[in-house]
C-alpha cells in the first residue's frame, strides 16, 4: 500500500464532528434505527441526504448476528450502484460514536405518499416504475444481499414521476447462509413473506414477494388483504386468505402483468420467480400497453 492509499485510509477512519461538517436544514425524520436530515455539507459545498443511526437501537440490532461479520449499511449502500439505487456518496463514524451515511438527496415524493393519495400523475407511468423496481432489486440480489424492507416508502419518485429509486439499506443482508436462518422477523408487516411470519429459512424470495405486494399497491392503491390489520398479526394472513384479484379491482391493467405480480405474492417460496430477471423478461412487452 503506498502512502496516498495509507493516507486515504486513515481519513477515511477518522470520526467525523457532524455539527462542523454539516448545516442540518431539516429536523430529521425518524426511522427505526435512525434520523433522516436534509443536510448541506459544507465540505463538498451540496446539499445531501444524512442518515444517522442510534448507537443503541443498531447494536441491538447487529447483536442478531454474533460473529458473522455483518458489513454496515454503509458498506452495503456504498457498494451498491445502479441508476435505480440512491448513490451513495461516504459513510463513516461521528465523533459521538454514530454511524452516519451520506448520499444523494431525492427531491421527488415517495411512492407510499403517491398511494396514499392516489396521486392521479401515475396514470401511464406505473409500469415503467415497476420496471425500476423491478431493476433496482435485481441489483440488489446480482450484489450479493437481500434488502428486507421492499415497500412503498423506501422508493423516492423523481418530481415529475418519470422515474425512481431505492433506498435504505438499514435491514438489508448478505444473501448466505449464515444470514438465512429462521427467526429474523424484520421488516414491513404487510409486506412480509409468510416465510418471514412463520419463522422459517429466507433467501432473496422474501424481496420478490415484498415487490409483488408494492406493485399490487401501485396499480390499484390497496394492499391484496384489504381487512387484515396492519401488524405483523396481519402479516398471517399472508399464507391463510387468498388476496384480492388484481384485475377485479383493476380490470384494464395488462393480464401478463397482473399474472406476473401475482406469481410473485405466492404463500409457496417455491413458486414465485427464482429471480428478478425472470420477472422483468416476462413483463418486457408490456411497458408499451399500459394506460
Amino acid at each position: 500500500m503506498g502512502f496516498l492509499d495509507k493516507l486515504q485510509s486513515l481519513l477515511k477512519n477518522e470520526k467525523v464532528d457532524l455539527n462542523l461538517r454539516f448545516d442540518l436544514l431539516t429536523e430529521g425524520l425518524a426511522g427505526t434505527m435512525s434520523k433522516f436530515h436534509r443536510a448541506r455539507d459544507r465540505q463538498h459545498n451540496r446539499i445531501v441526504g444524512l442518515k444517522i443511526c442510534d448507537p443503541e437501537k443498531l447494536a441491538l440490532f447487529e447483536a442478531r448476528f454474533p460473529g458473522l461479520n455483518k458489513p454496515s449499511e454503509g458498506e452495503i449502500a456504498e457498494a451498491l450502484q445502479h441508476e435505480s439505487i440512491v448513490e451513495t456518496y461516504e459513510h463513516g463514524i461521528s465523533t459521538k460514536d454514530q454511524h452516519y451515511i451520506v448520499m444523494d438527496y431525492l427531491f421527488g415524493p415517495g411512492l407510499h405518499v403517491l398511494v396514499r393519495e392516489r396521486d392521479e400523475r401515475l396514470a401511464g407511468k406505473r409500469v415503467r416504475l415497476i420496471r425500476q423496481m423491478a431493476e433496482a432489486l435485481e441489483a440488489v440480489h446480482n450484489a450479493g444481499y437481500i434488502h428486507r424492507d421492499i415497500c412503498p416508502r423506501n422508493f423516492i419518485c423523481s418530481e415529475d414521476l418519470e422515474s425512481l429509486k431505492l433506498i435504505d439499506f438499514g435491514l438489508t443482508l448478505p444473501d448466505t447462509a449464515p444470514f438465512r436462518q429462521p427467526g429474523n422477523r424484520t421488516g414491513t408487516p404487510m409486506y412480509m413473506a409468510p416465510e418471514i411470519v412463520r419463522r422459517r429459512t429466507t433467501d432473496r424470495r422474501v424481496d420478490i414477494f415484498a415487490f409483488g405486494v408494492t406493485a399490487y399497491e401501485l396499480l390499484t392503491f390497496q394492499l391484496p388483504w384489504p381487512e387484515a390489520e396492519a401488524t405483523g398479526r396481519g402479516a398471517l394472513s399472508h399464507d391463510t386468505v387468498k388476496p384480492v384479484p388484481l384485475l377485479e379491482l383493476r380490470p384494464k391493467v395488462s393480464r401478463t402483468l397482473a399474472d406476473a405480480i401475482t406469481v410473485c405474492m405466492s404463500p409457496d417460496p417455491n413458486h414465485r420467480p427464482k429471480s428478478m430477471d425472470l420477472f422483468l423478461r416476462r413483463i418486457r412487452k408490456v411497458e408499451a400497453e399500459e394506460g
